[in-house]
């Protein structure tokens, strides 16, 4: 084996959760491209199987699991009937989330309760369904996804900046608990990234320019630029890697 081979990922499952586009959808591409078989989740199945299929036609392995990763039983039965249909789940990237920009004396609670559910409970969720099977198997990557947010705060998303450190701490506590049997669990942070869920945000001059200016790269991130981080963290090159959260950021928290 070569050092180029630790990363390799060929042979191993990933199931994907909110990974119907975005960054989700990016590290499905990125990680079928390193060899990994690729899990596909999102609760509209018609936008899931065009994802899939436009993976597929590059030469993917996919495939498709539609369920609420906020819901626990769901989230358990899907992942279940998976390993005992298909196999094992070697890697889990909890990527699903959601943004809710309000000032935070009129934030609704049900919009908070929703995101909440969303970016923190799917983790425990999904995570605690996988890693069952993990454990038994002695072996396991989970991979987290928090956010430039985890470190630094701004003006009226203070509930998804409590979510994305809540994510980050709970990383430290799945390696504590689940370090001693076989697994790693870290978690992936990413700065300011051209999504399509941010498009208003990068063509809005004046915030771009912010995050230029506040940013030691000088720019946003293109989403391909998290999929080196990616695979390294659900790869053997990894493996004495536990409970950190990577910030992919431009620099952006390394800085005041």
């Amino acid at each position: 084996m070569t050092s180029l081979d630790l990363f390799k990922l060929s042979g191993k499952t990933c199931l994907i959760t909110g990974s119907s586009r975005g960054i989700g959808r990016a590290l499905a591409g990125g990680l079928a491209e390193a060899g990994a078989k690729i899990i596909l989740n999102g609760r509209d199945g018609g936008t899931l199987k065009t994802t899939a299929d436009e993976l597929r036609a590059k030469g993917a392995n996919v495939y498709e699991l539609v369920f609420d990763v906020s819901d626990h039983g769901a989230s358990k039965t899907a992942v279940d009937t998976f390993e005992a249909n298909n196999g094992a789940i070697d890697i889990l990237i909890n990527n699903a989330g959601m943004q809710h920009r309000t000032a935070l004396e009129d934030f609704p609670p049900e919009a908070f309760d929703k995101l909440m559910r969303t970016n923190v409970y799917s983790v425990f969720n999904v995570g605690q369904a996988c890693a069952k099977h993990m454990i038994k198997r002695g072996r396991g990557k989970i991979i987290n996804l928090a956010s430039i947010q985890t470190a630094l705060a701004r003006p009226s998303i203070a509930p998804y900046t409590a979510s994305k450190g809540a994510v980050s701490n709970f990383t430290k506590g799945m390696a504590t608990d689940w370090g001693p049997k076989g697994l790693q669990i870290n978690a992936l942070a990413p700065g300011y990234f051209k999504t399509e869920l941010n498009q208003a945000l990068v063509d809005d001059p004046e915030f771009s320019a912010w995050v230029a200016k506040r940013t030691p790269a000088g720019r946003w991130g293109d989403i391909d630029e998290l999929i080196g981080a990616a695979i390294f963290l659900a790869s053997d090159a990894s493996n004495f890697v536990n409970g950190i959260t990577l910030y992919v950021d431009g620099g952006m928290s390394s800085c005041i």
